[in-house]
């Protein structure tokens, strides 16, 4: 189980710099009011971001930093899982995202996106999904268990229930299927091969064994197409040769001239600079001295005007030299640019040229290889050679083909296991074995809520709901206020059966303006009832805008203002 300690946040959303802070546990009840834009939604988006990475509400992480401070965002959880202390620390402006254990800080060595699986995966046991269906039930970019697809209904319960252990066994089982089709495509691929080479060698034997003309015209015919090839290849290389001969020494050339010039011209911006530099020391010291410190004479007016004027206007040309040479050392740069992409196409060229060669040295093997097939026809040693290769190959069929029924056989069993832990599978046996108790739970909420239908979820996780007099609906069907107490029924549903499961139980169950859309007093009343019945270990937020029809309902009350343009806990 979860249990939520504290959540302090600064400089998030309309919050300024300085903390705010809420105490989760100290209270059963706890209603959080104010008015519109005081910011008694922020704790929820805090909570979620600092969990998560990202808000409750569909906000931009850019937009969660305050927007008049804009720098400095930091919020802080504390919570405790199975005895154990954590800590989760996220900032924006610098970014910052820790997870502590106790006084140790996990290692972060680890992608942010890793660093955020351990979090969820390991610790918390919940999701970003799973934090709305067990956690929140708002009004405010909330998508209750009825509006979400039937894949998203599933991965909801499949948390609850804890069975997504399932789903990872079959995706590791799939990257060993995987794995085991790569290795049985590659022996195929290899029996293909020795297939190949055991028909070639048949025919080698056979042509050996017939030492006719035929068999040798054959042979040559095959040669006189290798040649062919060969010739080809030469033609396609000497316009290469052509290529390279024409172009790469004039290029070099060029380029190691135009490196010259930059160099050069980088030497004289180097030059221009200093006398640049000297010149406006020089400057300045007459701006700055009427006397001599050398020889303590006073320097004229005159002179002071006359060696300013004189250093300025060499200056002026230094500066105007150093801007053509800035000009002519971008057209240098430019045009060894092109001169380098020219160099590497001429290489391409070479590379085509060795990959030819390497074509024709080897159609030279295969012509070498088939005279000399021509001059051992008929040799016995040959034959017995050729029959001993022959049995040698088939006997490496024979291996690969028993192989390979090896591989068959446990693909064919990995494929059997596959099948059970799909969706169809174990899941689904196990979720059947739970959605009776689901439905029962859901239904005994409804009642409380006095809202008396018949509500089931099938496999798929569909709805049937039948009235008092079996008239059938749908979750639409209904008004936004029915459509209320059927979200209600089964957030209390998932908390309980997170619960019974010990898989994403949690102290803290935060209403944002329930009470505040579409429920009428009745429903509020019952809904109140549910809360109260809630075991010791459950602390419930109510956010609110309605606080003086909920007072007295409560433990504790939560105060949130405005005060120049923050939002502060009152």
């Amino acid at each position: 189980m979860i249990t939520f300690k504290s959540l302090k946040w600064k400089n998030f959303l309309s919050t300024g710099n300085n903390w705010s802070e809420i105490d989760f546990v100290s209270h059963p009840t706890t209603l959080v009011v104010g008015h519109n834009g005081s910011g008694k939604s922020t704790m929820l988006d805090a909570l979620a971001f600092a969990l998560f990475g990202r808000a409750h509400r569909n906000i931009s992480k850019a937009q969660l930093v305050n927007s008049i401070n804009n720098k400095g965002t930091k919020v802080i959880v504390e919570f405790n899982v199975m005895g154990s202390d954590f800590k989760i620390v996220r900032g924006i402006k610098p970014n910052l995202f820790e997870i502590w254990k106790g006084d140790v800080m996990l290692n972060q060595n680890s992608h942010a996106k890793e660093y955020q699986k351990i979090l969820e995966s390991n610790i918390l046991k919940l999701n970003h999904k799973s934090f709305h269906q067990i956690v929140v039930l708002g009004s405010s970019s909330f998508i209750p268990f009825m509006q979400l697809s039937a894949q998203h209904r599933r991965d909801v319960i499949e948390d609850l229930l804890d069975i997504n252990v399932f789903s990872k066994m079959n995706s590791l089982l799939k990257e060993k299927v995987s794995a085991l089709k790569e290795q049985i495509r590659n022996i195929s691929h290899n029996i293909e091969v020795a297939k190949t080479k055991i028909i070639s060698q048949k025919k080698y034997i056979k042509d050996i064994e017939a030492l006719n003309k035929e068999a040798k015209v054959e042979k040559q015919n095959q040669i006189e197409e290798y040649r062919q090839e060969i010739e080809k290849i030469q033609s396609t290389n000497n316009e290469l040769s052509k290529k390279i001969d024409d172009n790469l020494e004039t290029t070099e050339t060029q380029i190691t001239q135009t490196q010259s010039a930059i160099s050069q011209l980088n030497t004289y911006k180097t030059k221009f600079s200093t006398q640049v530099n000297k010149i406006v020391k020089e400057v300045k010291f007459f701006e700055d001295n009427d006397i001599c410190p050398t020889c303590d004479q006073s320097i004229t007016i005159e002179v002071k005007n006359q060696r300013i004027e004189t250093g300025k206007n060499k200056a002026k040309d230094l500066q105007e030299a150093m801007t053509k040479a800035d000009n002519n050392l971008n057209n240098k740069q430019d045009n060894l640019d092109s001169l380098e992409q020219e160099l590497k196409i001429i290489r391409q060229y070479q590379s085509d040229l060795h990959a030819n060669n390497q074509s024709i040295d080897q159609y030279q093997s295969y012509i070498n290889r088939t005279l000399s097939e021509i001059e051992n026809i008929g040799q016995s040693a040959d034959m017995e050679s050729a029959k001993s290769e022959l049995e040698e190959l088939q006997t490496a069929d024979k291996d690969l083909m028993e192989q390979k029924l090896i591989l068959n056989e446990q693909y064919n069993y990995d494929q059997v296991i596959s099948q059970m832990l799909r969706d169809t599978g174990i899941k689904t046996k196990i979720i059947k074995q739970y959605l009776p108790v689901i439905n029962k739970l859901c239904n005994q909420y409804l009642q409380i809520l006095d809202f008396f239908v018949s509500f089931n979820l099938d496999e798929t996780f569909q709805e049937t709901i039948k009235s008092r007099f079996r008239d059938n609906f749908t979750y639409d069907s209904f008004s936004e206020g029915e459509k209320q107490r059927i979200d209600l029924a089964l957030l209390f549903t998932w908390r309980q059966i997170a619960k019974m499961k010990h898989s994403v139980a949690t102290n803290l169950l935060i209403l944002d303006e329930t009470f505040d859309s579409s429920l009428d007093h009745e429903g509020v009343d019952n809904l109140m009832k549910i809360i109260y019945t809630l075991k010791d270990d459950t602390n419930v937020f109510i956010i609110s805008h309605k606080g003086d029809l909920l007072d007295g309902k409560f433990a504790h009350k939560i105060e949130m203002m405005k005060h120049k343009n923050f939002s502060r806990i009152k």
